[in-house]
């Protein structure tokens, strides 16, 4: 998506993370697949409006950047930030065009990756990730879930999204999300399919190893079987995913 188009929805997407998944499934998988982070370099990228830049300052991490494309997403962070003093930084700056910043713990990735546009385009996010991490340092994040069947796409609406696709789903084909807020606004966006095999490539060519997909992971609080029937269609049919990888 063009920095433009998220200038003009930055305010719907921010009040997108109230929806439950967001905190009981998107954030929960996040934090888990971080860890213990006291006194890590965190670098965030496509950190929108800087939700999870927040969390996991909060979290215990010593500094943390966030890069985002859109302006407008910034300036809300930075409006949160001037809110509630964290020592959160941002940078607006197109993440494929990203020049080494220094070397970091952990990358993290909340929908940074279904934004390629092309197999190239997927290895030259895999390859800034990798040149911002430490040997050793980690890549976590959130993605659309190349694995979730099409058949699924519309069965999300309980949790404030639908998914819909092409007849095929080809490689690069999009994938719009249409999002319903609580307070009843509307929005959409969209992603790019690429095969589970194609982003392994990716990560692969980047020098990035040990790249598996995880989860999601549902708080432990929603699994009580009243609670759990809700997220069933969720839990089973996956529209999201975890991921994580480390620099080889």
């Amino acid at each position: 998506m063009e920095a433009g188009s998220y200038d003009q929805i930055a305010r719907e997407y921010r009040d997108s993370k109230k929806l439950d998944f967001r905190k009981c499934i998107e954030e929960y998988t996040l934090l888990q697949l971080a860890g213990d982070i006291s006194g890590l370099h965190l670098l965030d990228l496509a950190c929108g409006e800087g939700i999870y830049t927040r969390k996991l300052k909060k979290q215990g991490a010593a500094t943390i950047l966030g890069v985002d494309l859109s302006a407008r997403m910034i300036d809300l962070a930075e409006e949160a930030e001037s809110r509630e003093p964290l020592g959160c930084r941002y940078l607006v700056h197109d993440v494929l065009q990203l020049q080494p910043l220094g070397e970091y713990d952990i990358v993290v990735g909340m929908y940074l990756l279904n934004y390629a546009r092309s197999p190239q385009e997927l290895t030259q996010f895999c390859k800034v990730v990798c040149d911002h991490l430490k040997p050793g340092g980690r890549f976590i994040g959130f993605n659309d879930n190349p694995l979730n069947d099409a058949a699924y796409y519309a069965n999300y609406r309980k949790y404030g999204f639908v998914k819909e696709t092409t007849e095929q789903r080809n490689e690069g084909d999009f994938v719009k999300y249409r999002m319903f807020n609580l307070d009843g606004t509307e929005f959409s966006f969209d992603n790019f399919y690429f095969s589970p095999q194609t982003y392994a490539d990716a990560f692969a060519k980047a020098g990035l190893k040990n790249f598996r997909w995880e989860g999601p992971l549902l708080h432990p609080e929603q699994h009580h079987p009243k609670k759990y029937a809700y997220w069933e269609d969720f839990m089973k049919h996956p529209p999201l995913m975890g991921f994580s990888a480390v620099k080889a």
